[in-house]
């Protein structure tokens, strides 16, 4: 059963996602031995349809012996090697399935600054986001599932249906809130512990409907630089460079965090928050639409798809939707705003549109259900 949706995942990895075309090159990570099973079937589908598949294996545990000892030279030929890698391909595809979240916990703060400015920046977020079709995934590994708080067999279940759902459809539910957000000025948001009010006003909007990520189902922009002022409180754990963070909380000036605090992992917060003067502005927010994932479990992958959720992140901007944000780190942080997660208010130029994790427009709302996007 899991070979064939296997199979049919890869074919939207390869047919919808990238859409990968004869003589085309991709370049696919596979992180994690779990993972290899979906990688076969994606060099598999990739040679059939005529494209050039180069792979390469990784995963956290090998990272580590690396990260812990290297040197400014090595990380900056290690990028190189990569970069050239990365330059000669048409697309990319990256299967996360390592086997512990937190094989890079204890590796020094320098040492994940180098590795994130060093490597990680010029070869992620200047030349894999900027320049190829990329998508990224996790692989539904025990590991997954003990993050998730389940078994291995029901998180299996929920995963396939969260990453083969019809992302057509969703893609053409998401056309009106796309317009909306692109008529947009001021955002005011508030929910427990947040008040917080920035602009949007010119930049563009993108929708994520399975061509970037897979599980995928938000709309993102990005606040103006200098905009967002006053308090948030994110709600949703947070998982970063092997660490999880509790109840974050960001206090904003002229869109500057000037104050930060959590319930756990403060000191690595504040620390990241310093990598470089890009980490203090935001590069990122967007809506949460995906109505088969409603709970996070410490994957930003799925958590910052969440129904009735949104994210805002310190950080590099994309080029999609630009506001001159530049940094070697990009940080979604997710605050849900469904009732039981306390419930919250999105308002747009002074008109309420989303009230406790549901649209105000009802044909909006109507078009992210679960009836509407499951799979046929």
């Amino acid at each position: 059963m899991k070979d064939k949706r296997n199979t049919t995942l890869a074919r939207n990895l390869i047919d919808y996602s990238t859409e990968l075309k004869a003589g085309e090159t991709v370049y696919i990570e596979i992180k994690g031995r779990d993972a290899l099973e979906l990688g076969k079937e994606l060099i598999k589908r990739a040679t059939e349809v005529g494209a050039n598949p180069f792979w390469f294996y990784n995963d956290e545990s090998l990272l580590r012996q690396w990260m812990k000892t290297a040197s400014e030279e090595q990380f900056k030929l290690q990028a190189d090697y990569h970069l050239s890698m990365m330059q000669k391909a048409d697309a990319y595809i990256g299967v996360r399935g390592s086997d512990n979240a937190f094989d890079l916990a204890d590796v020094d703060e320098e040492q994940r600054k180098r590795y994130s400015q060093l490597f990680y920046k010029p070869v992620h977020l200047e030349e894999r986001v900027k320049r190829t079709r990329w998508v990224v995934m996790r692989y539904p590994n025990n590991a997954m599932a003990q993050l998730a708080e389940t078994s291995q067999e029901a998180f299996e279940d929920f995963y396939y249906d969260v990453c083969c759902l019809d992302y057509a459809k969703m893609s053409k539910a998401m056309n009106p809130l796309k317009a909306l957000m692109a008529s947009t000025d001021k955002v005011h948001i508030k929910s427990p512990g947040t008040d917080l009010t920035f602009s949007i006003k010119d930049i563009p909007i993108v929708k994520c409907d399975g061509q970037r990520n897979i599980p995928d189902g938000e709309c993102y922009t990005a606040p103006v630089r200098e905009s967002a002022n006053g308090v948030i409180t994110f709600n949703c754990p947070s998982m970063y460079n092997g660490k999880v963070h509790e109840k974050i909380s960001l206090t904003f000036e002229n869109g500057k965090v000037v104050k930060s605090s959590a319930g756990s992992n403060a000191d690595h917060l504040e620390q990241t928050l310093n990598t470089d003067e890009g980490a203090r502005y935001v590069g990122e927010f967007a809506i949460g639409v995906n109505p088969f994932i409603l709970h996070p479990m410490k994957d930003t992958l799925f958590d910052e798809k969440i129904k009735g959720s949104f994210h805002f992140t310190p950080g590099q901007c994309y080029d999609e939707a630009p506001n001159g944000n530049q940094s070697s780190i990009h940080w979604d942080m997710v605050l849900i705003q469904r009732p039981e997660y306390g419930g919250g208010e999105i308002w747009f130029d002074d008109k309420l549109i989303r009230k406790d994790g549901v649209f105000t427009d009802a044909d909006m709302e109507r078009g992210f259900s679960a009836e509407e996007l499951k799979a046929s």
